[in-house]
């Protein structure tokens, strides 16, 4: 594997004389962990020392936000734009893309010389040029999608190619970071390590699980009633893993003599995704309270940051391009510009006489709150100190009328200038065929229903489809061809023994090709083998491909369509994925 690395960053040690000078940068984001699941928080439940010792050993942020879910969460990180801004308003369905005209830090350290990879849960977009390595990165290693249905040895994906994970996946993204750490050599690299954990289905390796299975919990959310204990449970084991990953990549820098000079950042993309203990906040994932919205932001760089550095002016994930470009001493040179702000001369200690105070936003599904100074005024418009009350239980706006009426005023202009501008409905195509891509993967969740056939689950993410028993049935999805071309094509599917002799039909334009399923797979559900607490999203099935024939398609828009022509059986079969490959 060392070797395919070294060939493939070959021609990018040349490009820049001067970039072995610049550090490395490592950015690890987590997925549904709240500001309350880290030891260094206060939380006695667990143990994060690894996590914690980011802290010690650099600064922390004591007031950082970023958004209620997952996607806008990361939009903001990659552009350093409000995720309103860059297109992004859903977390599937195609609402999950960031606009083609946005600069994610992905293009610009690549630009700066930097060797870049991503190694995880992406949630950005699919298809080439929403994906990852149209996006900036050289390297990619995990899933696009919003959540995956099982986290051991998974379906994934590397460099737009399907392949199989290698155990447990938070392990596995570790290994292949670690991997691509080795072979950069000599050259920086900049890491994006974002982990698909806590987020469910709640698996985590019996190792860790056996740990908090019986173990006395002492720590409760303001709401202890609505914890559920086995999801608390698996999500503290989870926690765990991570934190031993993290661990982990700190070691690999000791080993491989780069951790001096090696910025590594830490943060979560919201809220906690149950109910659990998280210092008596309001919210958790999915609010635009406090409690969902506020996250721990570590950054150590041994070489240029204090150790024990607690920073207590206010901070987003808009601001993290802008401060990690600026760290790095590189032009953060992107097409539009950025609304966050460079947090370096803070970090670097530098003599700040007045660092001028702002108004942040955070929104999601139309509601927005802004937090100014101490204080965050909600969607109704309470306003709450959060120096005196962190649990927003008293509202303090006639106490304060010049800022409450100045939060006021910004939260009408952002929802006025940038939240009235997205969409109900993506009307953007998927794309197939793309000129940087012969490969495209096309799968159910992007894809519509039509007649009876019925989505595994209503969480789209890691769904299948299923009930497909008329031929009058079929699933549609808008396209744009990229480039005219005879495409291969590729059916993940299921089907029963007794079902076996259908026949399926893939149209394009005026083209269509019919394939007849000869081969049974017949497979049963599975997934909750794994699971410690009972899932809300879609099980899995180990669907396997059959190829379809090869399709003429050109260039432009059209509605892909897949059918069934002939049903032998009780259902023609179920459907996962369509892979197209440009001869």
């Amino acid at each position: 594997m060392l070797s395919r690395f070294f060939t493939v960053f070959a021609a990018i040690l040349t490009l820049s004389a001067t970039a072995a000078d610049h550090p490395n940068v490592i950015v690890i984001l987590t997925d549904d962990q709240g500001w309350g699941d880290l030891s260094l928080n206060g939380n006695t439940n667990l143990s994060t020392p690894h996590i914690d010792s980011l802290a010690r050993d650099g600064a922390m942020f004591k007031r950082f936000y970023v958004c209620p879910v997952c996607s806008p969460t990361r939009a903001e990180f990659l552009t350093g734009r409000y995720h309103t801004r860059s297109g992004v308003y859903s977390t599937s369905a195609g609402g999950e893309r960031m606009d083609l005209d946005e600069t994610t830090i992905g293009d610009v350290f690549k630009a700066a010389g930097y060797n870049t990879g991503a190694f995880g849960k992406w949630h950005n977009g699919m298809q080439f040029p929403y994906h990852p390595n149209a996006r900036g990165f050289d390297d990619f290693y995990g899933f696009c999608s919003g959540h995956w249905g099982d986290y051991f040895s998974p379906m994934l994906e590397h460099n737009n190619e399907v392949v199989t994970g290698e155990g447990f996946c938070i392990d596995d993204f570790t290994n292949k970071a670690m991997d691509f750490m080795e072979a950069s050599g000599d050259n920086p690299f900049f890491v994006y390590l974002p982990y698909n954990t806590p987020h469910s289905p709640m698996q985590v390796p019996d190792k860790y699980w056996d740990k908090f299975k019986d173990k006395a919990l002492t720590m409760h959310n303001r709401e202890p009633k609505k914890e559920q204990d086995l999801h608390v449970r698996c999500a503290l084991a989870m926690c765990e893993n991570i934190d031993d990953n993290v661990g982990r990549v700190l070691k690999k820098l000791d080993d491989l003599g780069k951790a001096e000079n090696t910025i590594v950042v830490y943060f979560c993309d919201n809220g906690p995704n149950g109910t659990r203990w998280n210092g008596d906040m309001k919210g958790r994932k999915g609010s635009t309270d406090e409690g969902g919205i506020r996250s721990p932001l570590l950054i150590r760089w041994p070489e240029k940051i204090r150790k024990g550095f607690a920073i207590s002016e206010n901070s987003a994930a808009i601001d993290l391009l802008p401060t990690l470009a600026d760290l790095a001493g590189i032009e953060a040179k992107t097409e539009k510009r950025g609304d966050g702000r460079s947090m370096a001369p803070i970090l670097r200690n530098e003599n700040i006489t007045v660092w001028p105070s702002r108004v942040l936003f955070s929104h999601w599904k139309g509601k927005v709150t802004a937090k100014y100074e101490n204080f965050r005024m909600d969607q109704k418009g309470a306003l709450f100190d959060l120096e005196a009350d962190p649990g927003q239980r008293r509202n303090v706006a006639a106490d304060h009328p010049k800022t409450a009426a100045k939060m006021k005023e910004g939260l009408e202009r952002f929802k006025k200038e940038i939240v009235s501008e997205l969409p109900e409905k993506d009307e953007r195509p998927f794309v197939i065929g793309h000129s940087d891509s012969i490969f495209t993967q096309i799968p159910a969740r992007d894809g519509t229903a039509h007649g009876g056939i019925k989505r595994s689950n209503k969480f789209p993410n890691d769904s299948f489809f299923r009930n497909w028993k008329s031929t009058d049935d079929k699933i549609t999805w808008e396209v744009e061809v990229g480039e005219t071309g005879d495409y291969e094509v590729e059916m993940y599917y299921a089907c029963a023994k007794a079902d076996v002799g259908s026949t399926v039909s893939l149209s394009c334009g005026s083209e269509t090709i019919t394939t007849k399923i000869s081969k049974a797979n017949e497979v049963p559900l599975r997934g909750m083998e794994n699971d410690r607490s009972k899932r809300v999203e879609s099980y899995v099935k180990d669907f396997k491909p059959m190829s379809l024939g090869t399709i003429h398609l050109k260039k432009g828009a059209g509605t892909m369509t897949l059918q069934a022509t002939k049903i032998s059986g009780a259902e023609a079969m179920e459907f996962r994925l369509l892979i197209l490959r440009r001869k």
